[in-house]
């Protein structure tokens, strides 16, 4: 179970190695009361799963092995600068699909990088024998208690920050952030989940009942592209995310050019979609509504980016 407590000890545990992100407030058409948004994307390696990592690699016991993990882009990314910043060794395995950009970030904190495996499930499972076979620690980017508490950890954050939200509105990938942002909250906020259609695995899942696998796509795969969610984030999810809003490449896109248009931010598809669901009406507050939502992710190719806007 993954409790307020445990979230408050790990937010004490990193402080020291993580970054207090900012917020600001902006306006968007046709919603009432101005948008908070947690700019989760400065946090360092460019996006929060620093939280989960640096509490992950405080707590484990790790030899001359070193660290393994298993990632789109983002959580290697977060674990090898970790690692780095720890004193660790770290073999990243990555799929094919990854960004190259996260995959030259990956590189720039000096660890090692296994690229194989047509999605995130193929290089999760080479990692998994890996650590079989050598010992080496792991940490996986979603399905573990101290992942969960850490990520929650923005959660407790944003609370002491902005605490009249109603709604936070939180994309989803395999749910470690909105595991531990909806363990945080407890259903005292409103937890919505964001997924491209393309990548519709909490939609689905809270569907059917039971955790289901899903084929994934799109502008977003790279972090949001988790073929199942996992175990732990679910059973929080079906008592504590209230619904879960879809939203398609195009509203992505979108997202990402108002996020820059208004903010100057530059922000990966994964980190955009949260908004997108606010700009599209996938998700259409009340007049009085308070909504939060968080920027999760900065790590995109500079020309990708600017061609948002050709």
């Amino acid at each position: 179970m993954i409790t307020r407590e445990a979230i408050a000890r790990a937010a004490q545990r990193i402080a020291p190695h993580v970054r207090r992100t900012p917020v600001i407030d902006v306006t968007v058409e046709g919603v009432a009361q101005p948008v908070t948004l947690k700019l989760e994307l400065l946090q360092h390696a460019g996006s929060f799963k620093s939280r989960g990592a640096f509490n992950t690699l405080l707590q484990a016991e790790v030899g001359d092995r070193g660290v393994a993990t298993a990632s789109g882009g983002n959580h290697g990314a977060a674990v090898a600068y970790a690692a780095r910043e720890l004193g660790h060794r770290a073999r990243i395995f990555v799929p094919e699909i990854a960004s190259p950009a996260k995959v030259a970030r990956i590189a720039s904190y000096g660890a090692e990088i296994v690229q194989q495996g047509k999605n995130y499930s193929a290089a999760l499972a080479l990692c998994e024998a890996h650590i079989a076979e050598t010992g080496a620690a792991g940490v996986h980017a979603y399905d573990a208690v101290p992942t969960l508490e850490g990520q929650g950890t923005l959660a407790r954050e944003f609370e002491d920050q902005a605490p009249n939200l109603d709604t936070l509105l939180v994309a989803v990938g395999g749910g470690g952030l909105i595991g531990g942002i909806a363990a945080w909250y407890r259903s005292a906020v409103k937890v919505v989940g964001v997924e491209p259609v393309t990548c519709n695995t909490l939609h689905a899942s809270l569907a059917a009942g039971s955790r289901v696998a899903v084929e994934t796509s799109g502008l977003a795969a790279d972090s949001l592209g988790a073929t199942t969610v996992g175990q732990l984030m679910f059973e929080i999810a079906r008592h504590h995310v209230a619904t879960v809003a879809l939203v398609t490449d195009d509203d992505i896109r979108n997202a990402q050019r108002r996020l820059w248009q208004e903010t100057q931010l530059v922000t990966e598809p994964g980190g955009a979609a949260a908004f997108a669901a606010l700009l599209s009406g996938a998700y259409c507050p009340e007049k009085d509504e308070r909504v939060g939502v968080v920027v999760c992710g900065a790590n995109t190719p500079l020309e990708t980016f600017a061609g948002l806007f050709s």
